[in-house]
């Protein structure tokens, strides 16, 4: 194997190692592989670790709650005070800032969506009554933050993001100059697929906007708020802290749940939001809904009784799935930082690597390791309407296989990354 720069070689070398390298990918294709590193799913261990919330059940904590009601009727449509005191404790937002929902975070703010594009927020004209509206996305960003406004029918504009946050000089020129701006999408810490955690600058420049639109919202989707990978983890500022600076509380909408700290898909989530949006809020939702599963609300308050085992909780995710992060990261440093045809990010958190390949070669790297049995998250999915510009990015969810598995999926991909290279380069 050749570790030299592709581009000092002869296209007679060039050729030569593209050979070499396609014996050895088609070793690989000949083995049948299923693997599946689409999505930033928890593995079975993980999923393990809150086995116990469902055994160590003490049937006098789902008869009465602390204000007193029988979480087992109707009422409390805010959430329990357990489950709300579980995600102050992690937004570090008063309890009566916060709504405490079912499963999914991403259904809050479909619904949120929905309810300014119907009804309008905090009296403001409903979004479908307008011309256009339009939504900054930082990118590489989340695919289904985008899906959700291609249904709305929602403009999306990409906005760069940097190893501090996203360009908030370019945010700004949008925001506080046109009426049809109406929100942008935020995964400040270990963020979706970047990996980073916004600056403290970042943070207050945000909460310091004056938009336009008096109905935008800054969306901040704090899913990764205590997914660290180690003890040396990131920390970020409070932004409604820092908007109570600037009169601006009504700004921000925060959501997370517990879909990647117990079950996925069956945990509890959280809107956090000032007092005026959470009424608001309510208002419209009452409509839909009476009341949302309570006992799994105390289920999960009574399990994690504590900061300290909650804490330790997350200790044990980060014990599974920091050695597939570093087998991977350690795999690129080894196969591909020599050859300078690719970088990549080191998260302190989160569930992604976020891998950027020379421009034009994230589709043909995704074909390549589908077709020998390595499923990637789409080319161009990070970023909106599926258009990565540069065709270069690729997000790397490693915690679902398993140890042995990444250890054959990253060799593959490697190989592909350089297939795709020297490709690119003949």
């Amino acid at each position: 194997m050749i570790y030299k720069l592709y581009e000092n070689l002869s296209k007679e070398q060039l050729k030569g190692e593209y050979l070499t390298l396609k014996k050895e990918y088609e070793s690989f294709k000949n083995l049948n592989l299923k693997l599946d590193m689409s999505r930033g799913k928890p593995c079975e261990e993980q999923l393990n670790l809150s086995l116990n919330m469902l055994k160590d059940i003490d049937i006098n904590h789902f008869t009465k709650t602390k204000q007193g009601q029988d979480p087992r009727n109707y009422g409390l449509l805010s959430g329990t005070l357990e489950a709300k005191q579980f995600f102050s404790n992690i937004l570090n937002v008063p309890t009566e800032k916060i709504i405490v929902g079912d499963g999914s975070s991403l259904s809050l703010m479909f619904d949120y969506i929905s309810m300014a594009t119907n009804f309008g927020l905090l009296g403001s004209t409903p979004w479908n009554k307008l011309e256009e509206v339009k939504f900054l996305c930082p990118c590489p960003g989340y695919d289904r933050h985008f899906a959700i406004c291609e249904l709305f029918n929602i403009k999306m504009i990409n906005i760069n993001i940097n190893q501090n946050g996203p360009d908030v000089n370019q945010i700004k020129e949008l925001v506080e100059k046109d009426h049809s701006v109406k929100g942008i999408w935020c995964v400040p810490k270990y963020s979706n697929p970047t990996g980073i955690t916004y600056k403290n600058e970042i943070v207050t420049a945000l909460a310091k906007l004056k938009p336009a639109a008096k109905d935008f919202r800054i969306f901040w989707d704090n899913a990764y708020a205590i997914h660290h990978l180690s003890q040396q983890h990131d920390e970020l500022l409070n932004i409604f802290e820092e908007c109570e600076k600037y009169n601006t509380q009504n700004m921000v909408v925060e959501f997370t749940s517990t879909a990647k700290i117990t079950f996925a898909g069956s945990g509890i989530s959280a809107i956090a939001a000032s007092e005026e949006n959470i009424k608001d809020i309510l208002n419209i939702m009452s409509k839909r809904i009476i009341c949302f599963n309570k006992i799994n609300q105390i289920l999960h308050a009574t399990f994690f009784n504590t900061t300290e085992k909650l804490e330790k909780h997350m200790q044990n995710h980060a014990k599974i799935i920091k050695p597939k992060f570093d087998l991977i990261l350690n795999k690129f440093e080894k196969e591909l930082k020599p050859l300078k045809i690719a970088n990549w990010s080191r998260p302190n958190g989160g569930y992604f690597i976020s891998f950027n390949a020379l421009n034009g070669c994230a589709k043909r790297i995704y074909e390549l390791c589908k077709e020998s049995g390595v499923t990637l998250t789409s080319p161009g999915a990070t970023y909106p309407y599926s258009k990565d510009p540069k065709d270069s990015n690729i997000r790397i969810a490693p915690t679902y296989p398993s140890i042995e598995d990444l250890k054959i999926a990253s060799s593959i991909f490697c190989i592909c990354v350089k297939l795709a290279t020297i490709e690119k380069l003949l």
